[in-house]
């Protein structure tokens, strides 16, 4: 009996999707689909980290058009379906699997330590992107992954960059970048969030994460820029997760705004979906706007600007203060983002809303 080993549909440990669909067996099935390449990336990272990351998709399909692609990610949920046709989470099973089977290419996109090592273990003909040196620490694969290793360890050449994300990402694994979009699925269904039904719909996210906590605009100011926004007739509607919980019901008290709560990812998606504009820090709220095609006023105080592609979606504010507390986890003034006044804020979201 034939079996397509090489098919794109073909398991290996149960039937295939147009087996169970038609009862087809390989030697007359007519969605054939023979694989020439395999690609696995690894870019473990925060799900916002793995959605900046997509653009790759498109090129890689662009450049080999009969690949099958594998992503380790601990972010699994946030890939399109459509286009990754292995996605792993980031787990013991996982890792043993990958480290055994054989690919095409190998895309290694992480810098920590547990990307690199898995990397390093991985069989692949064509290598790009950051492995383990011989001391067990992060080192690049080529020259192409050369100037993103220098960035990650030197403040001063980072400063110099002047390569979007998705720009060097894509060069590192050896292919012209063309303003490559992100790959976000939109979500299935648009639950009914009692939103407001003043319009346009703007997002507040008010969180950034607890990693550079100075990123943070005070709540002072998100509630003056929200009641700001309800008084000229915009619809306000405020985002984050399980951290922001607090802050953001305080906010809504104070403001008037609407607070429809958390929710996992999915619903979080379907929310930022049904707005017009998000205003945000860098996080992981600016790549599920930019990936659903929403408007960003984006707030910026520790970044080199220049990593950001808003594919002319939205404008970077960054403090009225030249702060020095580039990457750092402690702001030397205890906190610059209260130089970003709210009415600039709200003159940047009127002028985007009407671009």
């Amino acid at each position: 009996m034939i079996v397509h080993r090489d098919c794109r549909y073909f398991l290996g440990d149960r039937p295939c999707k147009p087996h169970k669909e038609s009862g087809v067996h390989c030697q007359d099935c007519p969605q054939y689909d023979p694989v020439e390449e395999r690609f696995l990336i690894i870019k473990l990272g925060a799900a916002g980290d793995v959605i900046r990351t997509t653009p790759l998709l498109r090129v890689i399909k662009a450049h080999h058009p009969k690949a099958h692609i594998t992503w380790l990610t601990c972010s699994p949920e946030v890939l399109p379906k459509e286009w990754v046709d292995r996605m792993l989470p980031f787990t013991l099973e996982a890792v043993t699997w990958v480290t055994e089977a054989s690919f095409s290419h190998l895309l290694s996109l992480d810098k920590d330590p547990e990307a690199i090592a898995v990397a390093a273990r991985v069989k692949a003909e064509h290598r790009r992107g950051f492995l383990m040196g011989p001391e067990g620490l992060c080192t690049p694969a080529d020259n192409a992954a050369q100037d993103k290793f220098l960035t990650g360890i030197f403040d001063d050449i980072s400063k110099e960059n002047r390569k979007s994300y998705p720009q060097e990402i894509i060069e590192i694994c050896g292919y012209p970048y063309n303003r490559e979009r992100y790959v976000l699925e939109p979500p299935d269904s648009q639950p009914d969030w009692n939103l407001p039904q003043a319009s346009p719909r703007v997002g507040l996210a008010t969180g950034c994460g607890a990693r550079w906590p100075h990123r943070n605009w005070p709540d002072e100011h998100w509630t003056e820029l929200a009641t700001r926004l309800i008084v000229e007739g915009y619809g306000v509607v405020l985002l984050g997760g399980a951290t922001e919980d607090e802050k953001n019901r305080r906010i809504a008290d104070a403001a008037g705004a609407h607070y429809p709560g958390h929710f996992p990812l999915s619903g979080y998606f379907s929310l930022v979906n049904q707005l017009d504009l998000v205003v945000t820090a860098v996080s992981m709220a600016l790549h599920v706007a930019l990936g659903l095609g929403k408007k960003v006023v984006l707030f910026n105080n520790i970044f080199n600007p220049n990593e950001f592609e808003l594919y002319d979606q939205g404008v970077i504010l960054a403090p009225d203060y030249d702060c020095t507390c580039y990457f750092d986890p402690v702001c030397p003034i205890g906190g610059c983002m209260k130089y970003l006044a709210p009415d600039r804020v709200l003159e940047a979201v009127k002028k985007e809303l009407v671009r």
